[in-house]
């Protein structure tokens, strides 16, 4: 019998991490439908563009981040607590040196200027245009919206 439910339990976590890697296939892709939606309404983008920028942001999908920030939800000030592991402990930080983060932030900007210079040839210079000003202004204000505004004023 122990053994019996032994197995059992075995089946039920590989089953439910199976589970859990399809949910963040499935999330993942939505994103980037939802990114090539907003972006083809944004910049009025054919069908033909369309489907080109579907392809483009599938192949570099993995440097897109989620449109929101993990945690935003909490309270004022904090910054979100890194999400717990199987064992309900918290992950160490990171130890890399700042060599590391550089190397790192290297490696994403050269991604997003490839990714930049395939999304041009895929808009029309106006399109590009419109969406590198958006671009600058996002940079500007932040992933919070403007500095120093706190939320909808009344």
């Amino acid at each position: 019998m122990k053994q019996f439910l032994m197995t059992l339990a075995a089946a039920l976590f590989i089953s439910s991490a199976a589970l859990a890697q399809d949910n963040k296939d499935n999330r993942k892709e939505e994103m980037i439908k939802h990114r090539t939606e907003r972006m083809a309404k944004d910049y009025n983008l054919s069908d033909k563009q369309k489907q080109q920028l579907l392809d483009l942001n599938t192949k570099y999908g993995d440097m897109m981040r989620p449109m929101h920030r993990h945690g935003h939800h909490g309270m004022k000030g904090q910054r979100p607590e890194p999400p717990k592991d199987v064992k309900g402990e918290r992950p160490e930080p990171p130890k890399g040196d700042k060599g590391d983060r550089k190397e790192m932030r290297e490696k994403m900007e050269k991604q997003m200027k490839a990714y930049e210079e395939e999304l041009q040839k895929i808009m029309t210079p106006e399109q590009y245009k419109s969406y590198k000003s958006d671009m600058e202004k996002r940079r500007k204000e932040g992933p919070r919206g403007p500095r120093g505004q706190n939320g909808p004023k009344e």
